[in-house]
């Protein structure tokens, strides 16, 4: 079915950091001053073997502005620091207000905040340092050096800046607006979706045998599996390793997280193929695109927002997740070694679950809204119409619930019957 090559998950885990590109930029910043102070040098260089020390004096004529230049440069950029960081604290805030705090990763991981912050501290970095390389030296025969390119770069700095910061501004305008954040949501969900290696051809090994390995790290969320590492460690004791909580599972000691089958001495580094962190990640977690769609569905639908247009559009994003899952039997993730054998075997959320994670408190909680109840109904006979036979029970069982719920919440015949009319906008 979907077919990927394994990947690192440090990528990812970078992705979800915030301190890794400002560092970066910044040490990219100090060995770009240091090329810049030997520009400054060379060009003074060159002016003096042109054309003497009348070149140089020409040069030192624009010393005070650029000097002007890269002091006003190093001032504002502190300025504009806590700028950015102040419109992202809003950001932040409002996100989590409005939508669900498992949203604000999307904050954390986008790459124009990052790139706007990291450049206006390299920015103000660049100046900062800049003004080590002052020479000042007025008599033009023994002068080192005018900060003419630093001043240069400082201002193509700055330039860069602005233009950063007006994208900033738009991306952070866009990610206040849920109809965007469910767009990025389901787009990082579908892509863990065509992340999956399912093979319904692989006879997986019977129940009971192989050798059961325990947790023995840290507790925590099982962020993600580093499968290229897993594979390695198989290939090479000749196993075939199963990993048996799904990606999103809290582990703590004890817990069974391998099986291991044809192996004759222990398999060491194991535990190193695991990433347990504080909290879920999008890196191999389908089920944290599902939750995070649910959530923000039923924070819209409490009584303190009552907002069921916005449970309606996260509704049209699980029916879209939920239709490119529905006409694929359930299996396990196979992964195989360059030889083509099967050496990762890891278990994947089955139809049923995403249905009920999908639905379940989302029913529960419109059931009284019938633009709610109408988009459910629409949102189940059309999974239904596509769906596998074997995925046909949780989808009817779905509706049978609704059903039953709105006869019990809502009174007379007509009402019931309206709230159950199939609306793929609610009520339109």
């Amino acid at each position: 079915m979907w077919s990927r090559r394994p990947r690192s998950p440090i990528r990812e885990h970078l992705r979800d950091t915030f301190w890794f590109a400002p560092l970066a930029t910044m040490a990219l910043a100090w060995i770009l001053v240091g090329i810049a102070i030997s520009a400054d040098e060379l060009l003074v260089d060159a002016a003096r073997d042109s054309g003497g020390a009348e070149a140089v004096a020409s040069l030192q004529s624009f010393s005070d502005a650029a000097r002007g230049i890269i002091s006003g440069v190093a001032a504002a950029m502190l300025t504009f620091v806590g700028v950015v960081f102040s419109i992202s604290l809003v950001a932040l805030q409002m996100a989590s207000s409005q939508f669900s705090p498992r949203v604000l990763r999307l904050y954390v991981r986008s790459r124009i905040t990052k790139a706007t912050l990291s450049v206006t501290l390299a920015t103000f970095v660049f100046a900062l340092y800049a003004q080590l390389g002052y020479d000042d030296e007025k008599d033009p025969a023994l002068v080192v050096s005018v900060p003419v390119v630093s001043a240069a770069v400082a201002l193509a700095l700055v330039q860069v800046c602005l233009v950063l910061f007006v994208l900033y501004v738009n991306a952070t305008l866009r990610l206040m607006r849920v109809t965007f954040v469910l767009e990025r949501i389901v787009g990082e969900t579908m892509r863990v979706l065509r992340y999956w290696r399912l093979d319904t051809g692989f006879a997986s090994p019977p129940a009971g045998t192989g050798t059961v390995v325990r947790h023995a790290g840290r507790s925590g969320v099982l962020r993600d599996v580093h499968l290229p590492r897993l594979i390695r460690v198989a290939r090479r004791a000749g196993a075939v390793v199963e990993v048996l909580p799904e990606v999103g599972d809290f582990l703590t000691t004890g817990t069974p997280v391998f099986r291991v089958h044809g192996a004759a001495l222990r398999v060491r580094g194991l535990g190193r193929c695991l990433s347990v962190g504080t909290e879920r990640s999008m890196h191999q977690d389908v089920g944290f695109g599902l939750r995070q769609l649910t959530d923000i569905a039923i924070r819209a639908l409490s009584p303190a927002v009552n907002d069921p247009t916005t449970a309606v559009a996260a509704i049209d994003r699980l029916h879209q997740v939920l239709a490119r899952v529905a006409t694929e039997p359930d299996s396990a993730s196979v992964w195989r070694d360059r030889r083509g054998r099967v050496r990762v075997v890891i278990s994947e959320p089955g139809f049923a679950g995403m249905v009920a994670q999908a639905f379940t408190e989302i029913r529960r909680c419109g059931i009284e809204a019938p633009q709610v109840t109408r988009r459910l109904t629409a949102a189940l006979g059309d999974l239904a119409s596509i769906a596998l036979p074997e995925h046909l029970e949780p989808l009817r069982r779905e509706q049978r619930l609704l059903a039953e719920g709105v006869a019990a919440s809502v009174g007379g015949v007509e009402e019931r019957m309206f709230a159950l009319l199939p609306d793929r906008q609610g009520i339109s």
